[in-house]
């Protein structure tokens, strides 16, 4: 066997043994929690009795009897529809803009800071700018610039508290993918932007369009990623701004039904196939995205 085999064998080797930690938390965390709800899903089971096997009979319930999935689940895609697409964009957007200005790593902090805070403690600095009172910082605004004359009802209002969980939803998530956005601006080649100029490229937005998007696609791909998973998972913002379900059960999402089941009721048979759902939905759009940005070989 010549040294350069016996090489890439012990290379191969040293990538499998740093493998192996992640594979088997991959394993234990990710895989088998998976597995053991969707059998989970097909039986009726508390921790106060063993699991008795119901066939399609959680599903069958979820889609033709249980009015509050309906509406979780109409709640769940409103809030992924407008939360997801806007966080992803502007995210982009903001890390296009605080590439080119002096002062990158402050504003990376002071952007990226929300998104390691917890959610709950977040929506609860929120809830002060959209309380329902006179002394909420929006509606006291409003009222003393003469705009209103009496409190909007921000988290009372059906109506209402849908756009305000968008809002404070794309605040928060807007992080994670900012991040991967800016470290893929950083390691941009100049020499290809210089020749791009030389071939006709002429402003900051023919970059953008031309060069940029194209080589960040796989900066695009772990954003879209984040983003999906954050949107459909929402459950802590609509909690504290509203309650759940909130006002006209305006706030419950799926998440929300899932813990009313499966912690609260202790269904765990039922909340696990509310949890399927969920999860065959974030995959499905997960696909969906992978096809589009992902590379032509994969």
């Amino acid at each position: 066997m010549s040294k350069k085999r016996k090489f890439k064998d012990r290379e191969g080797l040293v990538a499998v043994l740093f493998f192996i930690p992640f594979g088997i938390l991959f394993l234990l965390f990710t895989i088998l929690p998976v597995v053991i709800s969707l059998v989970l899903s097909f039986t009726n089971y508390s921790v106060l009795q063993s699991p008795i096997w119901v066939s399609i009979d959680n599903y069958n319930y979820l889609f033709t009897q249980d009015d509050l999935f309906l509406v979780a689940l109409k709640n769940t895609l409103t809030f992924a529809m407008f939360s997801g697409p806007i966080g992803y964009v502007m995210s982009f957007l903001v890390a296009w803009v605080i590439n080119s200005i002096h002062f990158k790593k402050f504003f990376s902090l002071m952007f990226y800071a929300p998104s390691i805070t917890s959610g709950l403690a977040m929506s609860v600095v929120w809830l002060y700018f959209f309380s329902p009172d006179r002394y909420g910082f929006i509606n006291n605004f409003l009222l003393q610039a003469g705009l209103i004359d009496t409190p909007i009802l921000w988290t009372q209002d059906p109506s209402k508290i849908v756009a305000v969980v968008v809002i404070v939803s794309v605040w928060m998530g807007m992080g994670n993918g900012f991040l991967a956005f800016l470290a893929g601006f950083q390691n941009m080649d100049a020499e290809v932007y210089e020749a791009a100029r030389i071939d006709g490229i002429r402003n900051k937005f023919q970059e953008l369009i031309y060069i940029t998007v194209p080589m960040m696609k796989p900066m695009l791909l772990f954003g879209a990623i984040n983003t999906i998973s954050g949107s459909f998972g929402v459950y802590e913002i609509p909690m504290t701004l509203a309650g759940s379900p909130g006002p006209e059960n305006a706030t419950l999402t799926l998440v929300g039904h899932l813990n009313d089941y499966a912690f609260t009721r202790m269904d765990l048979g039922y909340g696990s196939a509310i949890a399927v759902i969920l999860f065959a939905m974030t995959f499905l759009v997960g696909r969906i995205v992978f096809k589009v940005l992902g590379s032509k070989d994969e």
